[in-house]
């Protein structure tokens, strides 16, 4: 009898092992697939194999698992540009040993959600956009060993709760914007020799706590007061370029420390959440061999086997419900914690809606609209004429991350501030009905599409284009040369030019507002033509949003401003091909100018189409900057009325449409 107990319990074995073939946690593939909705821009396709529909994340570009297959144990994506958030939800990946994203472009704040991060070894977040204070949840890492968030724009001061990671080995925080003390002092004499001995850690505050550290680098902070003892001989420490009471280290000059107060900065105490506060995970379907061995003693040997088998191929083949994060329900869409950066709006003027309302006529008054937004023109009361641009997204399709988003974008064009760029006077934001809108400056004259397809051609003389062109360049060369970060404008063409009364152009950057549409559950699709035969080059074209692709746009550009045809037709194909074999030869160069011009120079001409084939050369690297663009124009077209009353006696008909 009992050689039979054995065979029943082998085949029962087996059974239960189909049974309970491993699955993978679906809170850490919805985690992992959060993170991804969260980087908004992926030049290099790094996270183009993580498949939310996907189960098992463990052959996703990055991603270590444990040998098991059951759990993500490391997070690796370094040096691949990244443009986004870090999602709180990362927290949630508790089995987690390294988290390392070095060298990207990640922007918003450190989300105090990592503080659940109990296994976690390695925090490598160097070399991104980081803003807002360090979390003091960072302190129940009581496992890492490596800290890592050195060359980002963290503010704030120091959190003493750093002190608690008990395994520290590497803190490395700096070029940054810290403030306040280094929370390492003790209470009494601490001998830098005992670092990492048996002397009692009971009257040791902050960092002096962390009995095995090797390296802390703070330099080139906004630190204040005195470096504690207890980290001066450590093998490797740096405290250079701050703002410290150290003669013997280089500090800032204090003319930069002046706008940072000199008192120690009390870090309030952290309100760390409850062990059961923790997001609990879903419950996943546990194998029942000890019931199945009960009822097996009442039950025949064949049913029992038949019984095993079944429930090994049943559970096999049944594959987990995977949570999408674009699908939650409302519920959890309002539980979702993303944070928004106070400081980065903080200078930029914020209109109410019924302000910007009484402005635009009740919104009445629409001069331009997309299926992805509403331009309409309005009048400060006692200001200027404006153009208010608001977002066509529903309430329910907006999220956290598109919200930080929405304010860097707003950030980043806040910061533009030049003649021949469209300028940014503010922005609204309001729950209430739901708005999101941009406010600019007005531009009277409408936009520089307009006027070469639909408008009179004789508005726009040859000397008048030539102004807007070098207007162009001055704009593009302040853009990319004279702002740092450069800027870009998405999608550069004929409809991101707008002339202003006396036909100054003003590049306006609204396309860039598809890239947070698209983040939505919405289509943004391309602008439409309104039944015209001629697209724009937005509907045919993706471009990366860079500087190379900017100055490959501007040779259209250009080309369309001296031919007034369209970058593209339906009927003609692209302006590109169409105009190659005139540009290089002097002879036909002519039959590229626009038949509504009376007379053009031929000087110019030449000179226009030169820097044509060299902005759309398809060697990059033969392609000229902005700044040796904008030289060629400078130092050869003169756009003065006299060249141009020399060249045609028509050109005194046109004298007053010219100046």
């Amino acid at each position: 009898m009992r050689p039979y107990i054995y065979f029943l319990l082998l085949f029962l074995g087996y059974g239960v092992s189909l049974a309970t073939c491993s699955f993978f946690p679906t809170n850490e593939v919805w985690a992992l697939t959060t993170f991804k909705e969260a980087i908004y821009e992926d030049p290099h396709l790094v996270l183009s194999n993580w498949n939310a529909l996907d189960a098992d994340p463990c052959n996703w570009f990055g991603i270590t698992c444990n040998p098991e297959r059951q759990h993500v144990t490391k997070i690796n994506i370094t040096g691949s540009s990244l443009n986004g958030f870090l999602a709180p939800e990362i927290g949630q990946i508790t089995n987690l040993l390294k988290l390392t994203l070095h060298d990207n472009n990640l922007i918003g704040t450190i989300p105090k959600e990592l503080g659940f991060l109990k296994s976690l070894k390695v925090l490598d977040l160097g070399m991104n956009q980081l803003t807002g204070p360090i979390p003091p949840e960072l302190g129940n890492l009581s496992g890492v060993t490596k800290l890592n968030l050195q060359s980002n724009r963290l503010t704030g001061s120091l959190p003493a709760e750093l002190g608690n990671l008990e395994n520290l080995q590497e803190l490395l925080l700096d070029r940054n914007k810290l403030q306040g003390t280094v929370p390492a002092a003790s209470n009494s004499a601490f001998s830098a020799k005992m670092h990492g001995m048996y002397a009692s850690r009971s009257n040791l505050t902050g960092l002096c706590r962390s009995s095995r550290l090797k390296v802390v680098d703070v330099s080139y902070n906004y630190l204040v007061g005195s470096i504690p003892k207890c980290l001066t001989n450590l093998p490797n420490a740096s405290f250079q370029g701050n703002c410290l009471w150290d003669k013997d280290v280089k500090q800032r000059p204090s003319t930069q420390c002046g706008a940072f107060p000199s008192k120690s900065h009390q870090v309030p105490k952290s309100k760390h959440r409850p062990t059961e506060d923790v997001p609990k995970h879903q419950k996943e379907s546990k194998p029942t061999w000890l019931l199945a061995i009960e009822i097996a003693t009442g039950i025949t040997v064949g049913s029992l086997f038949l019984v095993g088998l079944r429930t090994a191929f049943h559970r096999c083949n049944s594959k987990p419900a995977i949570i999408i994060p674009w699908k939650k329900s409302t519920s959890e869409k309002e539980q979702l914690a993303v944070y928004v950066d106070s400081e980065l709006l903080k200078d930029v003027n914020k209109y109410s809606r019924q302000e910007l309302e009484v402005a635009c006529e009740d919104f009445s008054n629409i001069i331009g609209s997309s299926l992805d937004s509403l331009v309409y023109k309005g009048t400060m009361k006692g200001g200027p004429e404006i153009a208010v641009i608001s977002l066509s997204i529903k309430e329910e399709h907006w999220t956290g991350y598109l919200e930080l988003y929405f304010q860097r974008e707003v950030a980043d064009l806040a910061r533009l501030n030049h003649d021949n760029v469209g300028k940014l006077l503010g922005y609204c934001r309001e729950i209430s009905p739901f708005t999101r809108m941009l406010v600019f400056e007005y531009a009277s004259n409408g936009t520089l599409h307009e006027h070469l397809h639909y408008g009179e051609g004789s508005q726009l003389s040859w000397t008048r284009r030539m102004r807007i062109i070098l207007g162009i360049a001055r704009g593009l060369k302040y853009l990319h040369a004279e702002l740092e970060p450069p800027f870009t404008i998405s999608e550069l063409n004929s409809s991101a030019v707008y002339l202003t009364e006396d036909f100054s152009p003003k590049l306006v950057d609204f396309e860039s507002w598809k890239t947070v549409i698209a983040r939505s559950e919405k289509n943004s699709g391309s602008i439409g033509s309104n039944g015209a035969m001629c697209l724009l080059p937005s509907s045919v074209e993706n471009r990366h949003l860079d500087i190379q692709g900017n100055i490959h746009a501007f040779g259209i550009l250009l080309l369309e401003i001296i031919s007034g045809r369209p970058p593209f037709c339906k009927d003609r194909g692209s302006l590109i091909d169409w105009a190659k074999d005139y540009l290089e030869l002097p002879e036909v160069m002519s039959h590229i100018v626009d038949p509504e011009l009376k007379h053009f120079t031929y000087d110019d001409l030449k000179l226009i189409c030169e820097i044509i084939s060299l902005c759309i050369h398809p060697d990059i690297s033969r392609r000229p900057s902005m700044q040796e663009i904008s030289l060629m124009l400078e130092s050869r077209i003169d756009t003065s009325v006299s060249i141009e009353l020399k060249s045609s006696s028509l050109a005194w008909a046109e004298l007053a449409l010219s100046s």
